[in-house]
């Protein structure tokens, strides 16, 4: 099997992409960083800059996502700190340019050498998610497709950032607002105290919304494009 490009191309940026992978994943899961991604922790970070707060939010957002955090962390935040409109607003900014900066952390640390790796038989499921790839990309977001790997691991692929881009960001919208819906009537049940509020319309709503999620997969699936799996 012949690779398209010498294995070596690109060695060295594998290996510092392979160690910052290593290195984030150990140090907010094995070390006393921990403590500082706690949702209070966070939210009064958040509120300790005032009106920059909203942008403070997005930037710890897209950071968050380059060093492996968990989304939903940050989307239940948004939505704890602004409620649902705004929260979603920056719950997508945040969750776009996070995504924008892993895809390019993937793509400048290991394109080179995952493509030096890649001989005929694989070279035709590269081919064949580039050529799909707004598809593809859509099609792994509605689906649930594990939000960071598949920011660093779209970067390795030959799909442009555009495409990348619109397919990340239609995909994302639906599951987006749920959550944050979701998270924001819980929150404001919990700053009234007032527990009734879960039983009343909203609470069904932000309820239906949230179980109907899972089936959007199911659904998504039954139009698997040609290329994402």
């Amino acid at each position: 099997m012949k690779p398209l490009i010498a294995p070596k191309k690109g060695i060295g940026k594998a290996i510092v992409f392979a160690l910052f992978l290593a290195a984030m994943i150990t140090l907010f899961r094995f070390t006393p960083v921990r403590q500082y991604i706690s949702p209070d922790y966070l939210r009064g970070l958040v509120n300790s800059f005032g009106p920059w707060g909203p942008l403070v939010f997005v930037l710890l957002y897209a950071g968050g996502i380059c060093l492996f955090l968990p989304a939903t962390l940050f989307t239940g935040l948004g939505a704890l700190l602004f409620g649902t409109l705004y929260g979603f607003l920056y719950n997508e900014l945040g969750a776009l340019l996070g995504a924008s900066l892993a895809f390019f952390i993937g793509r400048y640390l290991g394109r080179d050498f995952a493509a030096g790796l890649i001989g005929d038989r694989l070279k035709k499921y590269d081919d064949r998610i580039a050529a799909n790839g707004f598809a593809t990309v859509l099609y792994l977001r509605l689906v649930f497709f594990p939000f960071t790997p598949l920011n660093f691991g779209m970067g390795l692929t030959r799909v442009t950032f555009r495409e990348y881009f619109f397919g990340t960001l239609l995909g994302i919208i639906a599951g987006g607002f749920v959550l944050t819906f979701f998270f924001a009537t819980l929150a404001e049940a919990w700053r009234s105290g007032d527990w009734r509020q879960l039983v009343g319309w909203k609470g069904a709503f932000s309820l239906a919304l949230f179980v109907g999620s899972f089936y959007i997969p199911v659904v998504i699936r039954k139009i698997k494009p040609e290329g994402a799996g």
